[in-house]
């Protein structure tokens, strides 16, 4: 009793093409569009001893997994969305010609419809009897090898679906990932905020300090930006028109750098809460981190990275100037551009050189302090010039009323008490300005609009957003593989 021998890929696909033609010959439609399923594979497992009492027929569909014949008798493992089962095709069960056609045709991958009777083999394995079945996909490649899968690092992305096909872990992970964000929409709306959709194609690129893709609009013949902030001026722009709690979750995308941490394409979660400010923010993410951690993971714990995190314990707070100077020797509030880049290259810290302004520098020294912090936490008191859309503290003009969760090492979402104060509002985004003529791409544009808006009237407002970067980083994986098909370079295939 032996599975089908293994054959060389370019020579099955060969003769896959054959049995195809045999079985267009036999005037079978390989890819048929009706099937008839009665049930699914884990309903019949969970109520097997019922179904074999009754001996009604069951209808199955799915893809075999596994094909082992010996004579008149072949058993098959097939396998559908919630699980796999034992098939079990019998010369003396169904008629001779359609069992001498299944040996003779069907090969591991293709997709069939079943219909038999349960009943337990003399191993004790409960399968179904098999009376007849019907052809529903005919494949023309062979799967991978079903105990080790793809080995090949980027053939595993190139070929996603089939990687996902053959390990289980990562079918896993994307289940886990639906539950995530679908956890933190179910938050949300408890929480009274109403889900919105903002634009993503933006006519000015705000709502984040990056460097948009710039594409071009046909129809109307200007260039515009894919966004690179989940609808975060055009949020605030609702609590203008009166909304009080509304959130987004999309795409958003950033042409940038790719690392273990970074994603160009990926998907985006922000929230606005009108009459709150950062306090009542920090309150409600903590509790939404932990509401969608539990939900999703069924645990507080995680390792990541070197850290060992508890999102259960008492969150702390850290304050950016305190923090900073702690670690470097470097007051934020009383420093310069020199001063800085001399303690960067003291420290071996690269960077890159265009564009680089005081407001860069700053940015940097923290990114090698905040690597050193555990967590969780939130990072509170940011410098104004790091924050362009924050509101100022009341007791300090330059710092922001800013938070940023901080775990294992990293900076896991954003928020601030929004800069309602049109006035104050246009001159950073002159500042802003000023700063992309000098050479800063990622520094902000100037959105008359928004300003405008703004002059109208926003009430208190808190922000706050987050990537499907915590996603990862609870998996404890770089944040390319918990995307399921990452964006990759083309395959060239004269190499």
């Amino acid at each position: 009793m032996t599975e089908k021998q293994t054959i060389n890929p370019s020579d099955e696909y060969k003769i896959r093409i054959e049995r195809l033609k045999k079985i267009r010959e036999k005037g079978i439609d390989p890819y048929p569009a009706i099937s008839k399923r009665t049930h699914l594979i884990k309903e019949i497992l969970a109520d097997f001893k019922t179904l074999e009492k009754k001996k009604e027929d069951i209808f199955l569909c799915g893809r075999l997994r596994s094909i082992r014949s010996h004579g008149n008798l072949s058993f098959t493992q097939i396998q559908d969305d919630s699980g796999m089962m034992q098939l079990a095709f019998s010369k003396k069960e169904m008629d001779a010609e359609k069992y001498k056609e299944f040996v003779k045709l069907i090969d591991i991958g293709d997709f069939l419809q079943v219909n038999g009777v349960p009943f337990v083999t003399h191993k004790g394995e409960q399968s179904l009897m098999v009376k007849d079945w019907k052809l529903l996909t005919k494949t023309l490649r062979p799967l991978p090898e079903k105990y080790h899968g793809l080995q090949d690092e980027e053939e595993k992305f190139r070929k996603r679906y089939l990687d996902i096909l053959s390990n289980p872990k990562v079918k896993e992970m994307i289940l886990k990932k639906a539950k995530f964000w679908s956890s933190m929409r179910e938050f949300l709306i408890k929480k009274g905020f109403i889900e919105v959709q903002t634009p993503a194609l933006e006519v000015t690129s705000g709502g984040a300090d990056a460097r948009p893709f710039i594409t071009h609009h046909n129809a109307l013949d200007m260039d515009v930006y894919l966004r690179i902030s989940m609808g975060e001026l055009w949020q605030k722009k609702l609590m203008v028109a009166g909304f009080e709690k509304t959130f987004e979750i999309g795409r958003q995308f950033r042409n940038e750098g790719m690392d273990a941490e970074h994603l160009q394409d990926y998907e985006q979660m922000e929230f606005y809460w009108a009459y709150a400010d950062y306090q009542k923010g920090m309150e409600l993410v903590e509790e939404m981190y932990k509401y969608v951690a539990q939900e999703t993971f069924g645990t507080l714990k995680f390792k990541i990275k070197d850290f060992d995190i508890d999102l259960g314990k008492k969150w702390e707070v850290y304050d950016y100037q305190e923090t900073v100077q702690k670690m470097t020797g470097i007051d934020v509030l009383n420093t310069n551009q020199k001063e800085i880049e001399a303690k960067l290259k003291e420290l071996k810290i690269t960077y890159d050189q265009k564009g680089f302004n005081i407001t860069r520098a700053i940015d940097n020294l923290w990114k090698y302090c905040r690597k050193q912090i555990t967590g969780p936490g939130f990072l509170t008191g940011v410098p104004e010039t790091v924050s362009p859309l924050a509101k100022r503290k009341e007791d300090n003009s330059e710092l922001t009323q800013r938070f940023q969760p901080i775990i294992a090492g990293s900076e896991l979402g954003n928020g601030y008490s929004e800069l309602n104060d049109p006035i104050d509002q246009a001159e950073r985004f002159e500042k802003q300005e000023k700063l992309r003529e000098e050479g800063d791409e990622e520094a902000q544009m100037y959105d008359k609009d928004f300003v405008e808006a703004l002059e109208y009237g926003m009430p208190p407002t808190c922000g706050f957003g987050l990537s499907e970067r915590v996603f990862s980083f609870l998996m404890n994986k770089p944040a390319r593989e918990c995307q399921i098909f990452p964006l990759m370079r083309p395959k060239d295939d004269n190499k």
